[in-house]
């Protein structure tokens, strides 16, 4: 009798893991509908100069898309050709940052200007795939979503080829059932450009992406945890030549104003500032400073207020930890 139970439980694990498996293999190539965005790039010399700035700036394109051989130079504010860069490790596959130079067998050169734009404003590739929530740029104004696009376009073509997504089984289950399209299209247009919290609120949440460090989230799927800003994700660090050096981490900081345990509690605007003047302080950190040192004072003020005027959190994450301990 009892083998025969075992059996029957046997037999039942079998076909469970058997009808994932088919079941992940029929979802995996999913696709999704959304719009193109009616945005189509621009010739204009002060449009591709704004897409420029933003790539190489506050957008901070050129840190996950220029060569790692290139790291050093993106790290000190400098702008090196986005013909494919980051490979990264995570738990569920490698991603590879892909050649965005306007190569047409390599690059995006034979993409649609709306193609780019829907990837950009809903997470969903030319060939219809949801793309895994690392560019989050879906409240993006059009104005500065056509910048962007307009500057790739003006870019010279780089051959150079970059691997596909290289995903472990979880990581097909992972986009199987988790990974989908993110923005909703909605997107107002934004704040005239000043040294203003509102204006600082669309820096931080439509451009530079703060919180997709500095919030905690689920590192598989990308879904928000826990309130905004106050830190807590763990990355594993990055030497010198942008390579991931397995076994150390840093935790992201909790930038709420948070009188105790916020990491800019005490901090003077002019503070904020040469902070980011600084650049790079913490080895390791994936923060994007090369590029972000590259921002106006005017767009720091404003990112400052801003942040000033978000919900205080109370976290222990006030500074960055690497294995364990405080730095």
């Amino acid at each position: 009798m009892l083998k025969k139970v075992l059996l029957g439980i046997v037999l039942v694990i079998v076909a469970a893991v058997a009808i994932l498996v088919i079941t992940v293999n029929l979802r995996y190539n999913r696709t999704f509908d959304a719009p193109y965005p009616d945005i189509q790039a621009s010739t204009d010399s002060a449009m591709i100069a704004r897409g420029k700035y933003l790539a190489y700036g506050p957008a901070h394109c050129s840190f996950c898309h220029a060569p790692m051989t290139e790291f050093q130079r993106v790290d000190r504010g400098e702008e090196a050709p986005l013909k494919g860069g980051f490979d990264f490790k995570m738990p569920f596959g490698n991603m590879f940052a892909p050649n965005i130079t306007p190569d047409e067998e390599t690059g995006i050169g034979k993409l649609s200007d709306g193609e780019i734009a829907r990837a950009l404003r809903y997470g969903v590739a030319h060939d219809g795939r949801a793309i895994i929530d690392i560019m989050p740029f879906y409240d993006m104004s059009d104005d500065d979503l056509k910048a962007i696009i307009s500057f790739l376009r003006s870019q010279e073509p780089i051959h150079n080829p970059r691997p596909k997504h290289e995903l472990n089984f979880l990581g097909k289950v992972v986009f199987s059932f988790l990974i989908k399209p993110m923005g909703d299209g909605d997107v107002p247009p934004a704040p005239s450009p000043d040294s203003t919290a509102v204006y600082g609120a669309y820096i931080a949440n439509s451009i530079t992406n703060c919180g997709g460090c500095h919030t905690p989230r689920d590192m598989m799927t990308g879904a928000y945890t826990g309130p905004e800003f106050s830190g807590g994700n763990k990355f594993e660090i990055i030497d010198e030549n942008g390579n991931i050096v397995k076994g150390k981490h840093v935790m992201t900081p909790n930038i709420t104003p948070d009188k105790e345990t916020g990491r800019m509690a005490d901090w003077t605007q002019q503070d904020f500032i040469k902070r980011f003047r600084d650049g790079r302080a913490i080895p390791g950190t994936p923060m994007p400073w090369g590029p972000f040192s590259r921002m106006s004072d005017m767009e720091l003020i404003a990112l400052y207020k801003y942040l000033q005027t978000v919900t205080p959190t109370r976290s222990e994450y006030t500074l960055g930890i690497q294995d364990g301990d405080p730095y």
